[in-house]
């Protein structure tokens, strides 16, 4: 059966080994220090990686200061090129089964196609290099200062009105 797009636990790991590497570009990073940031399993984790290494997508070096790192520039490498190292090819379906099982349209409509072809576009414009500032706080866009709250009238404070920007002060003189 066919369907909609999977993120199968494979892919994901992939996809978010590939960011931290990317975060790190020309540094080898241990399987154990990637694990240890995903929370996962290293046993899994290494043969996501392994994966990825065959296919050219990173470089594995052995031995005492060893670890991961990507082989191209993270600007060069799709999150759709790591979703297919690992997952395959991914197809844009129309329709849960294979062959189709309706006699016309799909009960679905467009739907699988619509959605399949949204996350194809994501994956395939987002590059490595735009996951980088999640796992790098260097490279993290800096927090907004937050509205404060502005008093009411009546002492409490007004959680539907936010602190206006330098409006002027009116008179005392009531009118």
């Amino acid at each position: 059966m066919s369907g909609v797009v999977k993120f199968t636990e494979a892919s994901s790991l992939a996809l978010h080994a590939m960011a931290i590497l990317a975060a790190q570009p020309g540094q080898r990073v241990q399987i154990q220090a990637i694990g240890e940031q995903l929370s996962v399993s290293t046993n899994h984790l290494a043969k996501v990686m392994q994966r990825l290494s065959k296919v050219g997508l990173v470089e594995s070096v052995r031995g005492r200061g060893g670890g991961f790192l990507l082989r191209r520039d993270p600007a060069e490498i799709s999150m759709l090129d790591v979703y297919e190292a690992v997952e395959g090819p991914l197809e844009i379906c129309h329709c849960l089964f294979s062959p189709p099982k309706c006699c016309g349209d799909c009960i679905l409509g467009d739907t699988l196609a619509t959605a399949n072809t949204l996350v194809r576009e994501k994956l395939s414009h987002t590059r490595l290099s735009h996951l980088a500032a999640l796992f790098d706080p260097k490279l993290a866009p800096q927090a907004q200062p937050t509205p404060r709250p502005i008093r009411s009238p009546r002492g409490g404070t007004d959680p539907g009105h936010r602190e206006r920007s330098a409006a002027p002060a009116r008179s005392g003189t009531p009118r």
